[in-house]
C-alpha cells in the first residue's frame, strides 16, 4: 500500500460525506446527520489504517502525492507527512466524530436553534463541518507552500458559515471579525508567497517544499518572508495581540464549533510555524525568536489573568485557549527537543482538553439557556456525573499530574528553563494561574448552594456520556502513556532543529531524550497518585 493515496483519500472522504449529507431533503435532518458521522468515521478509519503504514524514523515525508497543477507558476499539488503533521492529521479525524454526535441536538435548542424558513439548516450545518476536516487535513499534509495557502484561505468559508448562520445572538458581528483577521492575515501570507516565486529556485516545482529547504533567499529577504508567514500564523493560532477576534468567535459559535476552532482550525497556525516558518527560513526563525518567545509569555500570562475576570463561561474557555497557544508558541521558538516534541504533543492533547470543557460547558448550557456563570451553582448536587467531568475537563485543562496536558506542559517548561531560564519562571505563573480560573469557574458553577432555576437540571444523557468518554480516555491514555505519539513526534522535531542549526543546551544533569523525560513525566504522575 506505499503507493495509496491516504492523505487525498482522508480529504475526499470527508467531501463527499458534504456532498451527500447536503443533498438529502430538508425534513431529513436526523439522515443528514447520520450521513456526517458515518463520514467522519470512515475518514477515521483512513487515517488509522495510515497509522500503520507510517515509519516514524523512515522518510522525511512519507506518504507523498506529487501531480501538477498550474505547471505555469510551479504550483503543484503535492501532499504528504512527517511525524508532526500525520499527529495533527489524527487529531482532526478523532475529533470529528465526537463533534458531530456532541452537535447532534445544536439546532432544535438553546440559543442556537434554527427555526423558521430563514434558519440554517442540519444539512448545511454538518456538511461545513466536513468542509472543515477536510481542508484541515489538507493543510496538515500540504507539501505545496501555493496549495497550503489556497487550503488556508478557503478554509474561513466554512467556519464563518458555521459562526455567521448558527452562532449566537452577536454572530454576525464575530463571524465578520473573525473573517476580517484572519484575512489580513491571508493577505500578508500571500506577499510572501508570491514573493517565493521571484525570490526562490523556480521551475515547474517552485513552491515543493522539499525543494526549497535548504534554499538561501538571502538574510533581508528570508527576515521579510518569514515575517509576512508568522504573522498570518500568529492570527491563526491565536497570538497577543492577534488574539482578540478568538473570544468572540468562540462565544457566539456553537460548543461543537468552538472546538473546531481552537482544537483544530487555530492548530494550522501554530502547526504552519512548525512546518514552513522554520525550515523555509531558519535564520529568521533564529533572529526573531527571542521576540517572539517575549510574545508568547505575554500571551500565557494575559489570556490566564483574563480568564479568571470572565463572566461568561465561553469567554473563559477562549481565554484560557489563549493562555494554552503561548505555551505552544513558547515550545516552539525556544527551539529545544524538549520544547518543541512537548508544543506538538500540547496541540493533541489541547485539542481533547479544551474539547471535554467546552463541550461539557455546553451540555451545561443548552439546560439553562445562559452562558453566564452567575446562572449556575450547586449543580453537583442534582447532576453530579455533569459535575465530575466538568471537573475532570477543568483538571486537564490545569495540567494536573496524570492527565494528558502535563506531560506536554512540563516538556514545554523543560525545553525553556534549559535556553531561557527567565523565560521559564514568569511560564510557570501562568501554570498557577490557570489553577484560579479553573478552579474558580468550578466552584461558581458546580459548587456551594443550589442557585434558584437550577433544580430541574437533568444530568448527562446516554448521548453526552457517548461524547465525553472517548475524551477521557485519551486524556487520561496520554497522561500515564504518551510514548506512542512521541515515537512519532521525536524524528521530526530533531529534523527541524537539525534546519534551524540549533542543538540542545548542555544541562547540568542531562534530561535524556524528550520520550524519556515525558516518560518520567507520567510516571512521576502516577506515582503520585
Amino acid at each position: 500500500m506505499d503507493d495509496f493515496p491516504f492523505m487525498t483519500v482522508a480529504m475526499a472522504v470527508p467531501l463527499v460525506g458534504a456532498a451527500l449529507a447536503g443533498l438529502t431533503p430538508r425534513s431529513q435532518g436526523e439522515l443528514a446527520r447520520r450521513v456526517a458521522l458515518i463520514a467522519s468515521l470512515v475518514t477515521l478509519g483512513v487515517v488509522i489504517v495510515a497509522a500503520f503504514q507510517f515509519e516514524p524514523n523512515g522518510s522525511r515525508f512519507q506518504m507523498v502525492e506529487n501531480h501538477d497543477w498550474i505547471p505555469e507558476f510551479g504550483v503543484s499539488y503535492a501532499l504528504g507527512v512527517d511525524g508532526i503533521g500525520f499527529t495533527m492529521v489524527l487529531l482532526t479525524a478523532a475529533l470529528m466524530p465526537i463533534l458531530l454526535l456532541a452537535s447532534w441536538r445544536d439546532l432544535d435548542e438553546g440559543e442556537h436553534a434554527q427555526t423558521g424558513p430563514g434558519g440554517g439548516t442540519p444539512q448545511l450545518y454538518v456538511s461545513m463541518m466536513l468542509v472543515l476536516e477536510a481542508m484541515a487535513i489538507g493543510q496538515f499534509a500540504a507539501l505545496d507552500v501555493f496549495l497550503f495557502y489556497v487550503l488556508f484561505e478557503a478554509m474561513l468559508i466554512p467556519m464563518y458559515i458555521l459562526i455567521g448562520r448558527f452562532g449566537g445572538p452577536q454572530r454576525q458581528y464575530a463571524a465578520v471579525k473573525f473573517l476580517l483577521y484572519n484575512l489580513l492575515g491571508g493577505l500578508l501570507m500571500l506577499v510572501a508567497v508570491v514573493w517565493i516565486n521571484f525570490a526562490g529556485p523556480g521551475g515547474e516545482k517552485a513552491y515543493y517544499l522539499p525543494n526549497l529547504i535548504g534554499y538561501d533567499f538571502g538574510t533581508e529577504t528570508a527576515r521579510w518572508m518569514f515575517l509576512g508567514f508568522f504573522v498570518a500564523f500568529a492570527i491563526k493560532a491565536p497570538l497577543w495581540p492577534f488574539h482578540t477576534w478568538l473570544p468572540d468567535a468562540m462565544a457566539e459559535a456553537t460548543p461543537s464549533n468552538g472546538v473546531l476552532l481552537s482544537g483544530i482550525l487555530d492548530k494550522v497556525g501554530v502547526f504552519a510555524m512548525l512546518h514552513l516558518c522554520l525550515p523555509l527560513f531558519p535564520e529568521a526563525a533564529r533572529w526573531f525568536a527571542p521576540t517572539i518567545v517575549v510574545l508568547a509569555l505575554i500571551s500565557i500570562l494575559y489570556g490566564a489573568v483574563v480568564a479568571i475576570g470572565q463572566v461568561d463561561l465561553k469567554r473563559l474557555i477562549a481565554y484560557a485557549s489563549v493562555s494554552h497557544f503561548g505555551f505552544i508558541v513558547l515550545g516552539i521558538f525556544v527551539m529545544t527537543s524538549q520544547g518543541q516534541t512537548g508544543a506538538t504533543l500540547y496541540m493533541v492533547n489541547h485539542g481533547f482538553a479544551t474539547a471535554g470543557l467546552l463541550l461539557v460547558a455546553g451540555f451545561l448550557m443548552s439546560r439553562r439557556g445562559s452562558r453566564l456563570i452567575s446562572s449556575y451553582g450547586g449543580v453537583q448536587k442534582v447532576a453530579p456525573v455533569l459535575a465530575g467531568t466538568f471537573l475532570f475537563a477543568g483538571l486537564a485543562n490545569l495540567s494536573l499530574p496524570g492527565l494528558a496536558p502535563f506531560v506536554s506542559e512540563f516538556m514545554v517548561l523543560l525545553g525553556t528553563f534549559t535556553r531561557y531560564p527567565i523565560a521559564g519562571y514568569f511560564a510557570v505563573l501562568g501554570v498557577l494561574l490557570a489553577a484560579l480560573y479553573v478552579l474558580i469557574a468550578y466552584q461558581r458553577t458546580m459548587a456551594g448552594e443550589l442557585t434558584e432555576g437550577n433544580e430541574e437540571t437533568p444530568d448527562l444523557k446516554t448521548r453526552e456520556l457517548v461524547v465525553v468518554t472517548p475524551v477521557i480516555v485519551v486524556i487520561l491514555a496520554l497522561g500515564f502513556f504518551p510514548k506512542p505519539l512521541l515515537d512519532v513526534i521525536d524524528p521530526a522535531v530533531d529534523r527541524k532543529l537539525a534546519q534551524v542549526e540549533r542543538v540542545d543546551p548542555a544541562p547540568e544533569h542531562p534530561a535524556g531524550t524528550p520520550a524519556s523525560v515525558a516518560q518520567t513525566a507520567a510516571g512521576s504522575a502516577e506515582e503520585s497518585k
